[in-house]
């Protein structure tokens, strides 16, 4: 974790969503920082144990101007009063940032209690899968399902397509249907409320084309941040053997889990790694150091890992992070990085940071990525358990480079375009993201990603398939985006 100074809630780099009810979250990555001290004479009130919507919209205001990284956005004659919620307000405050694509909803209040028990242990409810959607086909899949979780164990996982959700198997409505009236937000609002005992009759076809109907209640569960059936493998490629390393959230439980998975590369004399960050909204920052130690054991301490930047009043608090290699630490040759517009802050720091060591022996494989090069940090009103998440940072490489807000495809040195293939299991040499990754790393030729942002073009135009997202999602679900 790194410490900013005196008490902060929490520095994040975290994925932000909001308006329209579907897409993909994407964002950046998330550290629980220190609470920063107010600027002396900063006109800041003290955190207020009156806890109507006035008074909460006050304290926003207060932090907002204090810290907000781009200041000179904010309205100069703000109206909270036109606003019933906090969260409206909130976003009418950052409208001008997100329209110029630097704060697309990562400005945010959640809930104290929900964030420190998802990034402390992965504590989320619901089914326990990863949804994706075409929307000009008006069809809903299933991209992963999470181990020890209601949808795993009612035989639902990647590759399956659901057709019908209902309270009751005499209401199932199609997920066409729905789709094609109500768009994505309409089969988020079928699922129900993230909250334990809620059921719902779902009618899905299995990969292999049998169609079952299940009843399945939601439950309490814990992400594996590294999954246990694919979330760790040695590919071997035709006599070259590969390390692939799928990280699905930088939560706490994230850090023995590669410290373990990274050993393990190590003990076996791995040279090459696939990164497979398709579908990871971000989290701790502290997570992403310690993967680029994970993967520095031939950096010099004096070798700079990321540079944290605040706005000029803030500059006390930047900071320069270095590398720390791990007794589990790698010297990988080559890294494949797979990616989507599902992969933002936390991962896509991770990325960056890697660019100046490897240059053009890194490639980022499959889509675009989100685009989120600033973190949050967040400021608590504990009395209504309010945590603000607030851009107040940027991050920028060794090299100062930042600013990917079109994603990184643009500044990649090497990229190479592939689909996310549902038809095969993560890991699967033979899944056309991996197996694009593993022709990289064997010095093979391929299609570049083209530049745009997927993040900014599905504003105009959806790509294919994006992750399903509710309007205002969970802690859960901004991190680990599709989750229901």
């Amino acid at each position: 974790m790194r410490r900013l100074g005196a008490p902060l809630a929490l520095i994040a780099m975290l994925a932000g969503c909001g308006g329209g009810g579907g897409g993909s979250a994407g964002g950046t990555a998330v550290v629980p920082a220190p609470t920063p001290t107010p600027t002396p004479g900063a006109t800041t009130p003290p955190v207020t144990t009156a806890c109507s919507v006035a008074a909460r919209k006050d304290w926003v205001t207060a932090r907002m101007r204090e810290w907000y990284l781009f200041p000179e956005t904010l309205p100069a004659n703000p109206n909270p009063g036109g606003f019933g919620t906090v969260e409206a307000y909130l976003d009418s405050l950052t409208a001008t940032a997100r329209a110029q694509g630097r704060d697309r909803y990562f400005t945010y209040i959640t809930s104290i209690a929900e964030e420190n028990a998802f990034y402390q242990q992965g504590a989320s409810a619901g089914f326990g899968f990863r949804l994706s959607y075409n929307e000009a086909a008006d069809r809903v899949y299933v991209a992963e399902s999470y181990e020890g979780t209601p949808a795993l164990a009612a035989g639902i996982d990647r590759g399956a397509e659901l057709v019908a959700i209902g309270t009751a198997e005499n209401n199932l409505r199609s997920v066409g249907a729905i789709m094609a009236s109500e768009g994505p937000g309409g089969v988020s609002a079928a699922l129900g409320p993230s909250d334990p005992g809620v059921q719902r009759v779902i009618r899905f076809n299995e990969p292999t084309g049998t169609q079952r109907t299940v009843t399945i209640a939601k439950a309490d569960y814990a992400i594996e941040p590294v999954s246990s059936r694919y979330g760790l493998r040695v590919i071997d490629d035709g006599g070259r053997r590969v390390g692939y390393v799928n990280l699905r959230t930088f939560i706490s439980p994230a850090d023995p889990a590669l410290r373990n998975a990274f050993a393990q590369l190590r003990a076996q004399g791995i040279n090459d790694l696939i990164v497979d960050f398709r579908y990871n909204g971000g989290g701790l920052i502290s997570i992403a150091d310690l993967m680029g130690d994970l993967m520095g054991r031939d950096r010099a301490a004096s070798d700079i890992w990321s540079r944290t930047v605040f706005r000029p009043e803030k500059a006390s608090q930047n900071s320069t992070r270095f590398f720390n290699p791990q007794p589990q630490s790698v010297a990988p040759m080559r890294v494949a990085f797979i990616g989507t517009s599902g992969t933002a802050s936390a991962s896509e720091l991770v990325i960056n940071a890697m660019r100046p060591y490897l240059g053009t022996n890194a490639a980022l494989v499959g889509t675009n990525t989100f685009g989120k090069p600033v973190g949050q940090i967040g400021l608590d009103n504990a009395p209504c358990d309010d945590r603000l998440r607030v851009v107040a940072l940027k991050v920028d490489n060794a090299n100062g480079q930042g600013d990917y807000y079109q994603g990184l495809a643009p500044v990649m040195e090497r990229t190479c375009q592939a689909p996310d293939d549902l038809s095969r299991p993560l890991g699967d040499p033979q899944e056309a993201s991996t197996r694009a990754a593993l022709d990289f790393l064997a010095g093979g030729q391929c299609t570049g990603i083209a530049g745009a942002s997927a993040s900014l073009a599905r504003m105009a135009a959806p790509p294919q398939r994006q992750l399903l997202m509710p309007d205002r999602p969970s802690t859960a679900q901004r991190e680990v985006p599709g989750s229901f």
